[in-house]
């Protein structure tokens, strides 16, 4: 499927989902500490849990990430909400496990799914908890651009939320975000 590849550099392999990966990845996100900031707080419990796998599952977009050397699942993200008539898609549902915080690691993850989304669209949107510090200084860092609520193509549904866009021009122009 064109929105669950397998994507790999030294640090990360990105690959499909699987109904046997709950087990590694609700233990990876049962660190509360991940999901502080987090518009859903509670989501290392394992009810509310399986509610973001099964999410993921169904998405047909959903990746597992695995650290390359050791291949540990450290985390999870999905592409989702893909509109072919607007050329554009989501990246979210991001969660990675706290050693890999705050630094080559998310770069490296959102290289690889910009890369590869940008061979299908020529836009991509990254929607944030307007409290998340965390994944929107993240976001800075990868050159998303913040985007007013009323400009983003998702108005209606996720309030208390922020949008940032990268567009495949500017990523294709600076060779990364």
């Amino acid at each position: 499927m064109i929105w669950q590849p397998t994507l790999s550099s030294k640090l990360l392999r990105l690959r499909p989902v699987r109904e046997d990966d709950f087990g590694a990845l609700l233990a990876a996100a049962s660190d509360p500490k991940i999901w502080e900031l987090h518009p859903e707080p509670t989501r290392w419990q394992p009810e509310v849990f399986a509610r973001y796998f099964r999410g993921a599952i169904d998405s047909q977009g959903g990746l597992v990430i695995e650290d390359a050397r050791t291949g540990q699942i450290i985390g999870s993200s999905r592409f989702t909400e893909h509109d072919p008539a607007k050329r554009f898609v989501e990246i979210g549902y991001t969660f990675l496990t706290r050693p890999y915080w705050g630094g080559q690691y998310n770069r490296d993850l959102k290289s690889l799914m910009l890369g590869h989304a940008f061979t299908l669209v020529d836009t991509v949107w990254f929607v944030v908890g307007q409290a998340n510090w965390r994944s929107r200084r993240a976001m800075e860092k990868i050159g998303g651009v913040l985007v007013p609520f009323d400009e983003s193509p998702f108005p209606s549904v996720r309030s208390g939320s922020v949008f940032y866009r990268v567009e495949k021009v500017k990523w294709v122009s600076t060779g990364s975000a």
